[in-house]
């Protein structure tokens, strides 16, 4: 297992650990526990699930090998977007199933994840800094020329309320900047704090019924009629089990080996910028480019700059961010130039090869769910609820994305990540011909 994944008693010292409205303190698993449903991680894709299913009465028990939302769940960069990770892809493979209903499937599964992220906020009184207000930026003519198909697609949708196409005069008046010719504004999309967001949920999950265990890495699945995950002190028997490790673990690794990567990305967050944080950014927007490798940045409640960018392909963690970042942060905003950077940490992102998230079965009793390339937060919230749909009965929205092929890596990490770092240069060098 690679350094930068191996359990940690800690949380990694980033600005969202240092905000956390309130830590958790879960117990370990210890001695055998009977539920329906046991999931294997306390992330999103966790911890989401666990609320969905224990609305509908389900005893559920989450098991973490670290805490609650101790992975990419609680370092991301906090934007909840309509992007979806391999779209072009589901696109392709999914008219195999849905015929000319795909268009529409996607279009609806693009924004399905802020209804519940928000309906739960409101549901549950979690406080987690959700605002609304976002920009997808234009760096150059072509950007804007796929600015524009989006916008007028959004509008023949229904959302001409929502957005706004903006030019580079327009730009001005929402960020100190003059990297970018136009944009997209969207108020639908949100941003958030991610940690406070997850650990609320699972306090949702735990007022249900459902049982939080942290510290508890599972070393074993069980299969079979009576499946059951086990752990150095305890064993949970269940009528079903959930893997919703993500990148994180290394189990089922004869058939998952191979399917998902990690890249690691670095995010870093000022001091707090007082009366600059309005003049920098007076909308108080979300924001990130058209490039394949791109920037992302917000304020957080506090009047910090959140910025993130970049990724290591190779798989570890050993990069100076916040040497790297500064430079990005200057060219976007010169007013900012020798700013003091509190906080620097790096995210784990699941990388599946052609970017869809992969749901499936590993035996009868045993489901899996991962792999959301960079666009976590509203996707882990829609397989969420395919997935408890699943487990209720309801296998339409989950067998749709389980007969789409995935390509398998032989020998697994060994190639996965050089074929990632290969496949991002080739987006690169696209990207300077575009």
């Amino acid at each position: 297992m690679n350094a930068a994944f191996q359990p940690a008693a800690e949380r990694c010292k980033s600005y969202y650990t240092a905000t956390l409205n309130e830590e958790t303190d879960y117990p370990a698993l210890q001695g055998r526990v009977s539920v329906d449903i046991a999931i294997i991680g306390g992330g999103f894709t966790g911890v989401a699930t666990a609320v969905e299913l224990a609305e509908r009465g389900y005893k559920v028990a989450i098991v973490e090998a670290n805490k609650i939302g101790w992975g990419a769940t609680g370092r991301n960069g906090g934007q909840v977007t309509g992007s979806l990770s391999g779209d072009e892809a589901m696109r392709r493979q999914m008219r195999n199933t849905l015929g000319d209903e795909v268009d529409d499937f996607i279009w609806h599964l693009r924004w399905r994840g802020h209804r519940i992220i928000k309906s739960r906020v409101e549901k549950y009184g979690i406080r987690c800094d959700l605002k609304h207000g976002h920009l997808h930026a234009a760096m150059k003519p072509t950007h804007m020329d796929e600015l524009k198909a989006s916008y007028e697609e959004a509008v023949r949708r229904g959302m001409g309320d929502e957005v706004s196409l903006l030019n580079a005069a327009d730009m001005r008046a929402h960020l100190d900047s003059y990297l970018y010719l136009g944009a997209i504004k969207n108020t639908r999309n949100m941003h958030l704090h991610p940690l406070n967001l997850c650990i609320g949920e699972a306090k949702a999950a735990e007022s249900l019924g459902a049982l939080v265990f942290e510290h508890s890495e599972v070393k074993e699945i069980v299969h079979g009629e009576h499946p059951a995950v086990i752990t150095a002190q305890g064993r949970i028997d269940a009528k079903q089990v959930l893997l919703a490790g993500d990148v994180y673990h290394k189990l089922e690794r004869k058939q998952l080996k191979g399917m998902i990567f990690p890249a690691m990305g670095g995010i870093v967050t000022t001091a707090p910028l007082g009366e600059r944080a309005r003049e920098i950014n007076p909308q108080d927007l979300a924001v990130y480019d058209c490039r394949f490798v791109l920037d992302y940045y917000r304020l957080t409640a506090d009047g910090r700059l959140l910025f993130g960018g970049g990724a290591n392909y190779s798989g570890k963690d050993s990069r100076d961010i916040a040497g790297e970042l500064r430079p990005c942060i200057e060219r976007t905003f010169p007013a900012l130039k020798g700013v003091e950077i509190d906080f620097q940490w790096s995210c784990a992102m699941g990388i599946v090869m052609n970017r869809i998230p992969q749901l499936g079965k590993l035996s009868q009793n045993v489901w899996y769910c991962q792999g959301y390339s960079g666009h976590g937060i509203a996707t882990t919230h829609i397989m969420g609820e395919i997935m408890a749909n699943a487990m209720h009965g309801d296998l339409t929205q989950f067998d749709t994305f389980a007969a789409c092929k995935h390509i398998k890596v032989p020998l697994g990490d060994l190639f996965g990540n050089p074929m990632l770092a290969a496949g991002m240069w080739y987006y690169q060098l696209l990207e300077k011909l575009r």
